[in-house]
């Protein structure tokens, strides 16, 4: 056999494990993100004071997951380029070469597209126009804009991620009160100190990527402060909740507990010395890292629960 035909078939035979599966396309979705978005956007369609018939319970919480993978799609298209130089990113579909930078734009459009008529369709337009925008505020106003200019990116960009819920009540009521606006509030001031303890151990790949984080601009004591007083806000706001429609004896006992840990970690951040995190590897940040996961899981779980519990007389306060 000659050289030729012995290289045509090492091509022939690599080329399946370089192309793309199916898993590289959904990676594009950030199935992690997602969930988070699946869920709180439930919790806003329960806890929504209209029944809704399980089918368009169904097609609205899909059609919002779809929009939210989306945006993941779309962000992975505009920041391919510093997710090559990133630890945590530099494997995600596009940097690894699996998924062209072209195939994820186009998918992230045509999911968009979609995802907006089929919810409006399916429940109101109200709802399918919220999506549209959240879509449009992550992707052009975070990613796009934000990200990369300013050290506040995660502060403002954060609403983004707090819109779900609030389109879960628009879906379900078509209308807009006070308790979806607090459960955006929830995730709005819970997103700053959960990223910043991220880029407190995390913080070299901020810097190779040249992107603004608060760690970067400012140093990880301001920082750590930071992380403080948004702690102390974020628990005002979310024992303060469990007075409101969402609210509940449950839901007020997760709130003190886990606020409770919540400061008390963030107290502990704010008295680390370079040194403190150097010797142990940051752990203390990493652990109030997870703890934040858990935070918010178990607050909008508990607004689920008050929600649950309501037609039995449970819920709430009443």
């Amino acid at each position: 056999m000659s050289d030729a035909s012995i290289n045509a078939s090492t091509l022939t035979a690599k080329a399946p494990a370089d192309e793309a599966s199916f898993g590289d396309y959904f990676a594009l979705l950030k199935p992690r993100v997602m969930s988070l978005v699946v869920f709180t956007a439930l919790v806003g369609l329960i806890a929504a004071p209209v029944p809704v018939h399980p089918i368009v319970g169904f097609c609205a919480i899909l059609f919002i997951a779809i929009g939210g993978g989306a945006s993941g799609a779309l962000n992975m298209w505009w920041d391919a380029d510093i997710d090559k130089v990133m630890k945590r990113t530099k494997g995600r579909p596009i940097p690894s070469g699996k998924v062209e930078e072209g195939e994820a734009l186009a998918l992230g459009l045509a999911l968009s597209g979609l995802s907006v008529i089929m919810l409006g369709l399916a429940t109101n337009w109200f709802a399918g126009a919220f999506l549209g925008f959240t879509i449009f505020f992550y992707v052009v106003v975070y990613t796009m804009w934000l990200k990369r200019s300013t050290p506040q990116n995660i502060v403002i960009g954060g609403a983004a991620g707090a819109f779900p819920p609030v389109i879960g009540w628009v879906a379900a009521t078509g209308s807009m009160t006070l308790e979806p606006w607090l459960m955006f509030a929830l995730t709005f001031m819970w997103t700053p100190p959960h990223f910043w303890a991220l880029a407190l151990f995390m913080r070299s790949d901020y810097d190779d990527a040249g992107v603004p984080m608060l760690t970067v601009t400012h140093g990880r004591r301001a920082t750590r402060t930071h992380i403080l007083i948004y702690t102390a806000l974020l628990a005002l706001l979310a024992v303060g909740t469990s007075f409101s429609g969402i609210g509940g004896p449950i839901y007020l006992t997760v709130a003190v507990v886990m606020n409770a840990l919540f400061l008390r970690g963030a107290w502990a951040i704010s008295r680390r010395t370079e040194d403190d995190s150097e010797a142990d590897n940051f752990k203390v940040e990493r652990s109030f890292f997870k703890l934040s996961l858990l935070y918010l899981f178990l607050h909008f779980g508990a607004i689920l629960v008050e929600a649950l519990l309501k037609p039995y007389g449970l819920g709430g306060w009443s």
